[in-house]
């Protein structure tokens, strides 16, 4: 699949923004302590995405009812669904200077049934002329997401004869629709009943 820039301008993937607030002082201590372990850009990214995978778990998986989705807040509460998770990970790649994008699937169980848009980040390391997506979800029975730039190794194969879409615009700022959703839930349960289907 070819992946589509939403903006032309590779600056827009490195911007700070009210989801994405990689000038927050406790994304960028995270980061600085991430980047005192790493020796380049490709062993810092997948630092900051094995962080984010490992020690920041799904709240469908841990039962936190909270909805947090600024990255610092995520970062700070160690919790959030797949879009905050994506917004932690995008803050922590773009406070070291590497280009993150957000990006989306539409996920349908193998029945077809209830499908549900999943958030997923694209990085592109300084000297690669393209992008990688990678699934920072949190890894559990039956699920094992990767850091590798070659080979997408996602948390979950999409089904397009069952309706399931990967999409394939990299957005500069989280979907509009997935950040209203964010910004209005209650807790998590509500946020569950009204998470989009498509996008």
């Amino acid at each position: 699949m070819e992946l589509i820039q939403e903006s032309p301008d590779l600056d827009a993937y490195l911007a700070s923004d009210e989801a994405i607030d990689h000038r927050h002082p406790y994304v960028r201590e995270t980061a600085r302590r991430l980047g005192a372990d790493t020796s380049d850009a490709y062993t810092y990214a997948e630092a900051a995405f094995t962080f984010v995978r490992d020690t920041v778990p799904h709240s469908a998986d841990s039962g936190d009812l909270r909805v947090p989705w600024r990255a610092s807040d995520v970062l700070a509460t160690r919790n959030g669904i797949c879009y905050a998770k994506s917004h932690a990970l995008a803050a922590l790649l773009r406070v070291a200077g590497i280009p993150a994008a957000l990006c989306y699937q539409r996920l349908v169980d193998e029945e077809g049934d209830v499908p549900v848009v999943h958030g997923l980040v694209a990085l592109r390391l300084p000297g690669r002329d393209r992008w990688a997506r990678v699934d920072a979800r949190g890894n559990r029975p039956g699920v094992d997401a990767r850091f590798s730039l070659d080979h997408e190794r996602l948390a979950w194969p999409v089904h397009p004869a069952l309706g399931g879409v990967d999409y394939p615009v990299l957005y500069a700022a989280p979907h509009p629709e997935v950040l209203s959703v964010l910004r209005q839930a209650r807790d998590r349960h509500h946020l569950g009943e009204t998470l989009p289907g498509a996008l």
